[in-house]
Order: C-alpha cells, then structure tokens, then sequence
C-alpha cells in the first residue's frame, strides 16, 4: 500500500492506494485540520495507526519549497524531513514534492469528467502543460514533454512579483505594499488574497462593507464569506473583489501559460476554482488569460481546464512514489 498526503495550510489529506496492473485504487483516506496539529509526523503516525495499515513507500505533496528533502512550510510552522518521516513510518524512504508538484503528477490520471473547460480548443494538443491553484496560498508547477517522457517541474512562482496591468491594479499594489512590502502574486490569488482585494476596494471608497457582512467574516473564512456574497449578488463590493480577483487569476494563468509554453494545456487546481465556477466561466477569467499582445494567438490554441476532482494532488504523490520507488 502507499500512503500519499496532500498537505496545505488548511487540510492535510492522506490517503492508501493500492497499485495494481497500472491502476491506483483509493483506500482509506481522512482529512486533518493542519493547526491543529504540531507537525505533519504527528499527522501521518495517528492516520497510520488508526487505519492499521502500515505503507510499503509514502510521498507528501507539501506547499512550499522542498530543499534536501526538507521542506518549511509557507503557511504552517512546520519544518518538514524525509528521513525523520521515514523512521517514524518505518520504510526506507519518504519523498517530500511540492503540492503543485503532486497535483502534476496526477493530471494524467484524470478521467475526462474531472475537469471543466473554460474554453474550445479544436484538435489534439502537444507539448508541455503547466498548473496553478490559488488555495491557502497560491501555487505553480509545469510539466514538460518532448513527445514521449514527461518531467514534473516544480516552481513557487506564486511568490513572484505582481505586475499590475492598468490604473485599479497599479492602486492595489501601491495598497499591498504599504501593507506588505514585497507583494507576490500570492497576496491577491489565494483565500487571503481575496479578503485583500476586498479590503483595498473598501479602503479606497469604492463601495460599503455591510455589517452584516462584518459579522460573517469575523465569525468564518473571511474570503468564503465574500465570495458568497458575491454568489448571491447581496454585496456590491464582494461582486467587485471577485471580478478583479477573477481578472487577476487570469492574467496570471496566462502568464504562466507563456513561461512554461504550456501548448498541451493549463490546468486549474486547487480548492478555490471549483467553488468558483461560475465566476471563472464568465468572460473575465478567459479574457485576461488572452490579453498578451502578440501572444495571444499562442494562448488563443491553449485548452484550459478547471480541475474539479480534490484528489488529484493525492493521485499525484501516489504516482510520484511508484515512479520514484522504480528508479
């Protein structure tokens, strides 16, 4: 059996699989509320003992940048060693990858109905792919092809400098820096992230924040609360935090697109495009995407695809293990 983790800010997920005949078949698996827990050792130990499995290999997906087979995480306290997770799960190895890493892996175990399409592309597509997923934080990996191997490439290219593209942007920049300093991509595109764009356009005037809505925030996931109000259409401000959110996002795919050359496809993971759908499908999200000048008759034969199955980055890191085991 393999043990395979998806671990984010948010949620640890883990789950067995069984390899047999080229197929991953899903066994136990429970989710882990991430705070709530010292360390991700801590995590995998009680998980084990509690299924009364005992893994033959094991690889974590895990956000942020694994060095050395150590990873500290971006959005936890944890630091994070493959040799520690290997002693305490009795194998002989563990293999630390990035969560975009792990959810690259998995796109070639999709089936068709596990993502949706934000667009028409005519034709079978080649050549390399690319994934991004805003979540707790905001995520980026590629996956390159020379026509019969592929390679995982991992990045943390949510943490690159945002480029505003217009007047509103250039303003919300100047906003984050006086906040932030350094200002990644990250502090707009992630869960946090909308809640700054919310409270950059109520900061600058651009709308009233409801008491009611207040209440919510404070009592919740802020940036669930706003993107409800804007499903609803009860808060003018939260629909215009999810229109520039939306815009962003797009952009950034685009960018993305671009840098890996991802002419096979671009790929939407993560636990916020899901829960958006409707606001990515609208002319926005696709229209930022194809805003590149030159370019855009490259992007304009690029498919892109939401990813609606929340098990690909644990498909992944199964995957990674079987692949990483064999070599």
């Amino acid at each position: 059996m393999i043990l395979a983790g998806d671990i984010g800010g948010t949620h640890a997920r883990l789950a067995f699989f069984e390899f047999t005949e080229n197929h991953f078949r899903l066994g136990p698996a429970s989710v882990f509320p991430s705070r709530e827990y010292s360390s991700l050792d801590e995590i995998a130990t009680k998980f084990v003992r509690t299924t009364g499995i005992h893994p033959e290999a094991a690889c974590f997906g895990i956000a942020g940048p694994v060095r050395n087979g150590t990873v500290s995480t971006s959005n936890l306290p944890w630091v994070i060693d493959s040799q520690v997770m290997a002693k305490e799960l009795h194998i002989s190895k563990a293999i630390l990858i990035n969560d975009l890493e792990a959810s690259a892996w998995g796109i070639a175990l999709l089936n068709p109905g596990d993502a949706f399409p934000l667009n028409q592309v005519n034709g079978e597509t080649f050549g390399n792919q690319a994934v991004i997923a805003a979540g707790t934080g905001l995520g980026e990996a590629g996956i390159w092809s020379d026509g019969v191997q592929q390679r995982i490439i991992a990045s943390e290219g949510g943490h690159a400098d945002f480029a505003a593209r217009n007047e509103l942007e250039v303003e919300l920049f100047t906003y984050l820096s006086k906040k932030f300093g350094h200002v990644s991509y990250e502090r707009v595109l992630s869960g946090p992230g909308l809640v700054n764009v919310f409270h950059f356009l109520r900061d600058t005037g651009r709308g009233t924040e409801p008491e009611w809505l207040t209440e919510e925030m404070a009592q919740s996931d802020p940036a669930a609360a706003i993107s409800s109000a804007a499903d609803d259409a009860k808060c003018g401000l939260s629909a215009q935090a999810m229109e520039l959110f939306i815009s962003v996002y797009g952009a950034e795919a685009g960018n993305l697109a671009l840098r890996m050359l991802a002419t096979a496809g671009v790929f939407l993971a993560g636990g916020i495009a899901p829960k958006i759908l409707p606001h990515l499908s609208s002319p926005g999200f696709m229209k930022a995407f194809l805003d590149k000048g030159r370019m855009r008759p490259v992007l304009d034969k690029i498919p892109v695809k939401v990813i609606t199955n929340d098990r690909v980055a644990l498909l992944g890191a199964a995957r990674c293990a079987v692949v990483r085991s064999r070599g």
